[in-house]
């Protein structure tokens, strides 16, 4: 007997939207609801599978069978199959059971699912998203925080191996053990955001959580839903954003996931040629299929409405939008200009920017982890760009890790690699990721990356992070890079905690802290990141001495932060040109001994008012070895005249 009740929570208008590609709130319509009709109370469910032949709900209340419990397909053509189930509760273990046209029975996981089991063959969850937020004041006001205009230091972390349970390692820490430990600690480095690999549900642990099933689903490995929005509420209360990693690149192929969901090609694109990645052996979504466009656009607004998250930075750009990507010749087929460019993938990223940025405006930010040269993607859709918010700037990682690999004799024959971001760096609003990408598969920690014995290698290292704080964009940094861990990171322990009994990590640690707390102090530092008038070189070509030197400026109050870096391990007394009446003091040293350097002062000894470097006056300075310091401009004086001239 079949207990199933007809029962409905879309209009006529979420269908129209739906097939049109323009319902961006399916959470509200699709999966496992609790109801009450007929004053009883119960479940309703509903599943996109236009394809079927039948559909019914399966679960741990019927044994599991087929037959009892058999949803209704919707009479408008949709493919949405639907119904009511009497006395259902939240807990309730369940999936659907979809026959295909050729007679096989797939059993799917919900798409819309809110939780799922930690099995291989994981069942979903009738669960719920309700919580009782306490961060309404950070509400109100993060749109300061992920202002282009606002300091934006990311801590990348993967929740399953920042820190492990004490009493046993190989324990993971809940998202609510998570909160007790981790927001002390970002409050205490001053990152101003925390990026979260992704919490989205996913079946196999090596792939980080970018092989995901349930795109609606926080991974219980770590908890409830309403333990991951403990744990961003607290991050929130404390003054620290929230960036997820959202994947909508792929999806794998297991059994009771998306991938032939209805026994056709349903959410990814049946053409392999655009349908199936060749690297990670998974299945690509079609763009160009409007209800799919509606998952995913919902799934974005998900994230960003019920677990209030304020970013998302998007997993794999550079693969959704090159349809030769890791493809070789015959391997793929032009556009209709002949061209590489999925213009069905750019179509929906476009159209995902415009959406979320619609829906919550400057509150949050979307951010590309794109590494070829696509034109325009942090550019306004309407003025023909794609729409993010921000991009990783993937040339300058490569480049200045390159830079920093090689023999500081050997420097002045690859100088340029660290000056050549300034032609292009406000070509598009960057962030500079030092992220999980660069420390595993081989590539060896960041500490390693760097030239040299162990002094070397932290020397290099601190004056790295000294040049990434004070360059133009956003910045971001794995975990662990922070101390410098000396493994590779391994997704299944903890960091290396116990290496900060050592002063040469404690003291990178204090400098990164440092770092943060100038680079979130000093307006010249963050006001103009993303804007040309922000940065000047004063000294980009002395290449014998390996020495960097230029202006952080900002404009309203015209102040200046003057960066030095001495890429040598020498010693080097320094002359610069600098306006005439300005004042310089030193505010920062990599060098120091508190962060473990070697001690040598960097003291201006000299000033002259005479023409030098074009300009009225001249200052010398001490340059410590392998080092990076900052100073700051002190002349109120100057900058009150400045100011009127400006004015004027």
């Amino acid at each position: 007997m079949n207990s199933v009740k007809t029962y409905t929570l879309f209009t006529d208008h979420d269908i129209y939207l739906f097939k049109e590609g323009k319902h961006y709130k399916l959470y509200d319509k699709f999966g496992a609801h609790s109801v009450e009709k007929d004053g009883i109370e119960g479940i309703y469910f509903s599943v996109w599978a236009p394809n079927a032949k039948k559909v019914s709900v399966i679960g741990n209340f019927n044994s599991w069978n087929h037959q009892d419990h058999i949803l209704f397909p919707r009479w408008d053509g949709s493919g949405i199959w639907e119904g009511f189930i009497a006395g259902l509760t939240l807990g309730t273990l369940y999936k659907y059971a979809v026959e295909t046209t050729r007679g096989e029975i797939l059993e799917k996981s919900d798409p819309y699912a809110l939780s799922w089991e930690q099995n291989i063959q994981a069942a979903s969850m009738v669960s719920t998203t309700w919580y009782e937020w306490n961060d309404k004041d950070w509400l109100q006001n993060r749109w300061k925080k992920n202002s282009l205009k606002a300091p934006l230091s990311v801590y990348e972390l993967h929740v399953g191996s920042w820190m492990r349970s004490d009493e046993d390692p190989e324990k993971f820490l809940n998202y609510r053990d998570l909160a007790e430990k981790l927001v002390p600690y970002i409050r205490e480095m001053e990152f101003t955001h925390v990026e979260f690999m992704p919490v989205m549900e996913y079946p196999y642990d090596p792939s980080w959580g970018y092989q995901i099933t349930g795109f609606f689903a926080a991974t219980s490995r770590f908890g409830t839903p309403q333990d991951l929005m403990f744990l961003i509420d607290e991050l929130h209360k404390n003054d620290i954003g929230v960036i997820l990693d959202w994947v909508p690149s792929h999806f794998p192929g297991d059994a009771n996931g998306l991938h032939r969901f209805d026994g056709s090609y349903l959410y990814e694109h049946e053409d392999p040629r655009k349908g199936f990645h060749p690297d990670w052996k998974s299945y690509i979504f079609n763009y160009g299929r409007n209800e799919v466009k509606s998952f995913l656009i919902s799934n974005a607004m998900f994230w960003l409405d019920r677990y209030h998250a304020d970013g998302l930075r998007v997993d794999a750009v550079t693969s959704m939008l090159h349809l030769d990507y890791s493809r070789n010749e015959g391997e793929w087929e032009p556009n209709i200009h002949g061209g590489n460019v999925n213009l069905e993938a750019k179509t929906f990223l476009q159209e995902f920017n415009t959406a979320v940025y619609k829906e919550f405006g400057d509150n949050i930010m979307t951010i590309a982890e794109e590494s070829s040269d696509f034109p325009l993607l942090t550019k306004p859709v309407h003025d023909g760009g794609v729409g993010f918010g921000m991009k990783w700037m993937m040339g300058w990682m490569h480049d200045t890790l390159d830079y920093f690999k090689v023999d500081p004799i050997n420097r002045k024959f690859h100088h340029h690699k660290l000056t050549f971001a300034s032609m292009y760096m406000y070509n598009e609003n960057y962030m500079m990721p030092l992220s999980h990408d660069e420390v595993v598969h081989g590539k060896a920690s960041l500490i390693y990356k760097m030239f040299g014995d162990e002094w070397q290698k932290f020397a290099n290292l601190r004056a790295l992070y000294v040049y990434m704080f004070t360059h133009p964009g956003a910045k971001l940094l794995f975990m662990g890079d922070e101390f410098g861990q000396t493994n590779e990171w391994n997704f299944r322990k903890s960091l290396d905690w116990q290496l900060l009994v050592y002063p040469v990590h404690k003291g990178l640690q204090k400098l990164v802290k440092d770092l943060n707390h100038i680079y979130r102090n000093e307006t010249a530092l963050y006001e103009n990141q993303f804007s040309g008038y922000g940065f000047e070189w004063i000294q980009a070509d002395d290449t014998e001495n390996s020495v960097y030197i230029y202006l952080r400026k900002e404009q309203e109050k015209n102040d200046r932060c003057m960066v030095i870096l001495n890429l040598t391990p020498k010693v080097i007394d320094y002359k610069i040109g600098v306006n005439a009446g300005s004042h310089w003091e030193v505010i920062f040293n990599s060098d120091d001994e508190q962060y473990a350097g070697s001690g040598v002062k960097a003291d201006i000894f000299e000033e002259k008012n005479e023409d030098f470097m074009n300009h009225k006056k001249s200052i010398s300075i001490n340059l410590p070895p392998l080092a990076g310091i900052i100073l700051k401009r002190k002349d109120k004086k100057y900058k009150q005249i400045r100011i009127k001239n400006h004015k004027r």
